[in-house]
């Protein structure tokens, strides 16, 4: 929490918000694999952190964000604890396909009580939603198969945030064959060869 709070200057709510979640996760880590064990050591520093940096590229006004492959609750859970606090009226879709990881998301859900969120139990690719403002989505598959998850979720003015490992640039060059879109490449904040991908203007070559 230290190196956390060294980096992020956050509210006691909000930090009480992130233990109580902490402590959920580790429940629930007990009777399904729902992080790595040697990365639930370094919980607040390999999820809590590397999900908060991306807050910052959330739009205040923003009214809808979906979250694909949401698993055990990052970023999106973090991002949806940080947007209540600050009072902002930016709603979460969760997008999870299975179903016991559904029924974990569900419990943090009411447990933290937040009301900014949904989670929905279905593949991205079967569902017809309004086009969100900001899609993201953290360690669910490589870019070029990401975007086919969200495009049929956005439109041209959604923005795509995606954490990257150093493996980016052939991740960019696959997706080029097949998308266009603008890209800024960001630099990870909490992973020294990481990035954040941050695409706009999505579309089928």
């Amino acid at each position: 929490m230290e190196q956390f709070l060294s980096k992020y200057n956050v509210s006691r709510e909000t930090l009480g918000f992130f233990s109580c979640y902490i402590n959920i996760l580790k429940e629930w880590q007990e009777k399904m694999n729902l992080v790595s064990p040697n990365s639930l050591k370094e919980v607040w520093t390999r999820h809590i952190a590397d999900s908060y940096q991306l807050y910052q590229y959330l739009n205040s006004d923003a009214k809808l964000v979906y979250d694909i492959g949401s698993g055990a609750g990052f970023p999106a859970i973090v991002l949806a604890i940080a947007a209540m606090v600050d009072q902002r009226k930016t709603q979460f879709k969760l997008i999870e396909s299975i179903t016991k990881k559904t029924v974990y998301l569900n419990d943090v859900r009411k447990r933290l009580n937040l009301n900014n969120i949904e989670i929905i139990n279905e593949r991205s690719e079967n569902l017809k939603l309004n086009p969100a403002d900001f899609i993201t989505a953290r360690a669910v598959a490589n870019l070029n198969k990401l975007l086919s998850f969200a495009h049929p979720l956005s439109n041209m003015n959604t923005v795509l945030i995606f954490p990257k490992g150093q493996g980016y640039v052939n991740e960019l060059a696959e997706a080029q064959k097949n998308w266009c879109f603008n890209c800024e490449v960001l630099k990870s904040e909490v992973e020294p060869q990481g990035v954040v991908l941050r695409l706009s203007n999505l579309r089928k070559k």
